[in-house]
């Protein structure tokens, strides 16, 4: 509980700072504390429409996999402070869970901690008339991604060139 009001104290010093980012970021700043005292890791925060309904999505992960019992205790620990700073204007639902199987790679973090892991890519542009890719990713550098196919050839695409690139780690036979 001490813990809890002295991050909350810290997220004064934050309101002018967090003035000129944008939401994702400003939420990112008030939540990454509560994470951190969690043992939790932040992987991703989103902020969607989805119909007539915003979502804010808090994606978190932790050695050994994420429990129901993190997420409802980090989106008990973030509310209040979320609901204090204020830095979403209209009414959104909050969920927060794991990034899951096949969980996206957005952060550099996240390219270097799976390099030698299955992936799954779609580039924005075909290559080759191609644009879903899967295979190992043998190497991340300066946003250049390297991954070996299935057939051994081996493709470099800039991260910037990417729909998507997704751990390729969803076995039916886990299930």
């Amino acid at each position: 509980m001490a813990l809890q009001a002295a991050l909350i104290l810290l997220l004064g010093g934050f309101l002018s700072f967090m003035a000129g980012k944008n939401t994702v970021g400003r939420v990112e700043e008030i939540v990454k504390p509560f994470a951190d005292a969690l043992s939790l890791e932040l992987w991703d925060i989103t902020f969607t429409k989805e119909g007539t309904d915003w979502y804010l999505r808090i994606y978190i992960d932790k050695e050994g996999g994420v429990s129901i019992d993190d997420c409802v205790e980090l989106t008990h620990a973030v509310t209040k402070p979320l609901d204090e700073a204020d830095p979403i204007s209209q009414s959104y639902m909050l969920e927060v869970s794991s990034p899951g199987v096949e969980r996206e790679l957005k952060k550099d973090a996240h390219f270097e901690r799976y390099i030698n892991s299955d992936v799954m890519l779609r580039t924005i542009r075909p290559i080759e008339n191609v644009r879903d890719f899967n295979g190992v990713m043998t190497n991340y550098d300066n946003g250049n991604i390297t991954v070996r196919l299935k057939d051994g050839k081996e493709i470099t695409i800039n991260k910037k060139d990417t729909s998507y690139v997704k751990l390729d780690d969803f076995d039916i036979a886990d299930f």
